[in-house]
């Protein structure tokens, strides 16, 4: 009798007001969005060897070089000269090199005969673009050969292609001056206004002293020096204001370059990825700006380099400077330092700002010399940094001999624990008098990926390409499908973790909170392949008086992946950096149906944990969830509670074939135990202007007793019907 009377709930419930009674509050999802590992363990080095007058060395043996990684000697086990367009092979040492992926296949059947270079003009000044276009067509003055393939790119606010990769030298000759004729958005340094504020912030701060003598000196001109001090007050506040207005602008301006260059050097190297052996860049710049903001992805420029066999030739363009950086960075941060002396000895501190702050912006100084940048570009990646040169095309010459003879040795790293941490490489030769260029080392992951594995990533993919799985605090994830128009598949991806779970660092000095932790999700293709890696670091802060609050709350992962049609698994961790402690969801598997919008087409049945409205103007056609005036969010697997829920609300999406002469049907089917309940046909409202028919309704769960259950939805029309269902467990 208690089926029937689950069915005659079913029946009664008709369009149950939807969503008119979920009264949870949500957490917002958050849209946020190395390695030489080539498959297998097998690493592959390349390096250049010259003599102490810059010639270079081709009559090394394997036995020659010691290699080792994190100090531990490796066994070399393939050795060969690559010498312009033929391959020397070692006896020595001669284990076949590990095959390729077939997306890792080139059409370039003999890659040693060939030099692959990019020709990258970041933003310049007038003098360094003309000091860059010199040396550009210096270079190319020799002429390219039939295997010299060059290309030119543009950075500016974006990332400008401007010859593709091609051997004719009157192309890239055009190619560059083209480059090189119209100015880079200009960025006028705040270094030097900052200076000058500061140091009439000291000439103020001594007419304050002396003033504030007198004044208790006393006498006549007592009324008057207190007039003075007035003023001088007055005008040290208003230089504060603009000093803290100028460096608050630097700071966007740093990290909007600092971004421009390094995405645009990304872009350009996972280009040149697809082809085997070494390849180069000539990256002419007049320095990085590397903010804290921009550190991982700076550094994840170099780890793709090193995983992509690219060395950066990087170029100081503004030659021999008038003013050397050291001497710029020291007139700043020396302005600093006598700011706070200054402050230490009076007791009046106008800028109302803590020590560490003037610290942070010490290292920003810093991170802003061209050798910090360029250089470490350079020396991290196998590359050579020139500057402090107003002859920059003899140096260059250098490139072409380094592409085209150098060695390459292959080994097994010793270390099979690929925990994701960065592995240090060093070569050194028994012969004397010779010096070595090669990268620094690589991040240990044991799988390839079709898209740049940031730093932060490493531990995680580590993790999730291991045997282990860990659960170290609780997480949920889920993933659901959308076979939308005018798009393959969308396919939501969200992963739920209560921040009490996450380590926090408390800063007693700064009176703040922060944390380091990191959602990764990848998802595979039915051969193991992985064909999408979503991922967001969250280095979250604030006050330390309200840490408390923040330890209640949830972070909500929220990303879209488009996908073919097809079945996928999904795998997530949440890896916390500050305690090296990681949580895996269980792998899910999804299948993506297809988008041809000539058939009926069905999402995947969503059981709603929640919904917020959101205000008219933020509704967002385009993500799945936003149904009407609310955005729902999913229920992740958690239990329903009959003490807490009455109700069991569902969502779901129905695309109707274009042209259909009669609107779908749907029908709703309950089971208990995996016994039928009950089913139920149910009215769908008209499709919106999209075409698509958005369908949120609740059934009642007081009668359901505890234990596993399944709700299944099914849609069809005259020719397709098709299914969706979702388990979900009751208890008491």
């Amino acid at each position: 009798m208690r089926k029937w009377a689950v069915f005659a709930l079913l029946l009664g419930m008709g369009l149950y007001s939807p969503l008119s009674n979920l009264a949870q509050q949500p957490s917002k999802p958050e849209q946020q969005e190395q390695k030489i590992v080539i498959g297998t363990s097998e690493v592959v080095v390349d390096a250049i060897v010259r003599d102490k007058k810059g010639h270079l060395v081709k009559d090394l043996k394997a036995s020659d070089f010691e290699l080792l990684e994190d100090g531990v000697p490796q066994t070399i086990r393939s050795f060969r000269l690559i010498e312009r367009g033929t391959s020397t092979g070692s006896t020595e040492a001669a284990t076949p090199a590990a095959p390729r992926r077939p997306q890792d296949t080139s059409l370039l059947t003999e890659p040693d005969k060939i030099g692959v270079i990019a020709l990258v003009f970041d933003r310049l000044s007038p003098d360094a673009r003309a000091q860059a276009q010199k040396a550009a067509l210096g270079y190319l003055s020799g002429g390219l050969t039939a295997d010299d393939f060059i290309g030119v790119f543009g950075i500016d606010l974006s990332l400008r292609v401007i010859q593709t990769f091609t051997n004719n030298e009157q192309r890239v000759r055009a190619a560059i001056e083209k480059a090189l004729s119209h100015s880079s958005s200009t960025y006028a340094s705040s270094a030097e206004q900052i200076n000058d504020i500061q140091q009439q912030q000291a000439q103020l701060g001594s007419q304050l002293d002396q003033a504030s003598a007198a004044a208790t000196a006393g006498g006549a001109s007592a009324q008057g020096m207190a007039s003075q001090i007035g003023a001088a007050s007055i005008q040290q506040t208003f230089n504060q204001m603009i000093q803290d207005e100028l460096q608050a602008f630097e700071r966007l301006e740093h990290d909007q370059q600092g971004f421009a260059t390094t995405n645009g050097l990304q872009s350009i190297i996972e280009s040149m990825r697809r082809l085997p052996g070494r390849k180069e860049i000539i990256l002419f710049s007049e320095g990085i700006s590397i903010p804290p903001t921009v550190q991982e992805r700076f550094r994840s420029v170099i780890s793709e380099a090193n995983r992509a066999s690219v060395a950066i030739y990087a170029v100081d363009a503004a030659g021999l400077r008038t003013t050397s950086a050291q001497t710029l960075q020291g007139k700043s941060m020396t302005s600093l330092g006598s700011a706070r002396i200054n402050q230490t000895a009076t007791g009046r501190d106008t800028t109302r700002a803590p020590l560490m702050r003037d610290l942070e912006r010490n290292e920003d100084i810093l991170r802003q010399n061209p050798d910090s940048g360029l250089g470490q570009l350079a020396g991290e990646t196998g590359g050579l940094y020139i500057n402090n040169t107003n002859d920059l095309a003899p140096r260059l010459r250098r490139v072409e001999e380094d592409l085209h003879i150098h060695y390459v040795l292959t080994y097994a790293s010793k270390n099979e624990n690929y925990d994701g941490k960065f592995r240090q490489i060093s070569l050194k030769i028994s012969r004397p008098g010779l010096e070595v260029q090669t990268r620094k080392g690589y991040f240990g992951i044991n799988t390839t990926y079709n898209s740049p594995v940031l730093p932060y990533e490493s531990p995680a993919l580590a993790i999730l390409s291991g045997d282990q799985h860990p659960v170290a605090f609780p997480s949920r994830a889920g993933a659901f499908s959308f076979p939308d128009q005018g798009r393959t598949c969308v396919v939501p991806v969200i992963v739920e973790v209560p921040t009490a779970s996450l380590t926090f660092n408390s800063d007693n000095e700064k009176k703040a909170y922060n944390t380091d932790f990191s959602v990764v999700v990848l998802i595979k293709d039915e051969s193991n392949h992985v064909v999408k890696k979503l991922s967001n670091q969250y280095l979250l802060t604030g006050p330390l008086d309200k840490l408390e609050p923040a330890k209640r709350g949830k972070v909500l992962f929220y990303r879209e992946a488009v996908l073919e049609p097809g079945r996928y698994t999904v795998s997530s961790v949440v890896y916390d950096a500050l305690s090296s402690k990681a949580s895996t969801s269980p792998a899910t598997t999804l299948l993506v149906p297809g988008s041809d919008s000539s058939k009926l087409r069905l999402s995947s049945l969503i059981l709603i944990k929640s919904a917020e409205r959101v205000k008219p103007g933020d509704q967002q056609g385009s993500n799945p969830f936003h149904f009407g005036e609310v955005v729902v969010y999913p229920n992740l697997g958690e239990p329903l509670q009959k003490s807490v829920s009455k109700d069991l609300a569902f969502f779901v999406t129905v695309y109707p074939a274009q042209g259909a002469s009669a609107p779908p049907k749907l029908s709703l089917e309950l089971l208990e135990g995996g016994r039928s309940m009950g089913k139920t046909a149910l009215t769908l409202p008209a499709p919106d202007q999209s075409g698509r028919i958005q369908y949120a309704s609740a059934i009642p769960i007081a009668q359901l007793q505890p234990g596993d259950c399944e709700l299944k939805v099914t849609v069809q029309d005259a020719q397709t019907t098709v299914t969706r269902s979702e388990r979900f467990t009751i208890q008491p």
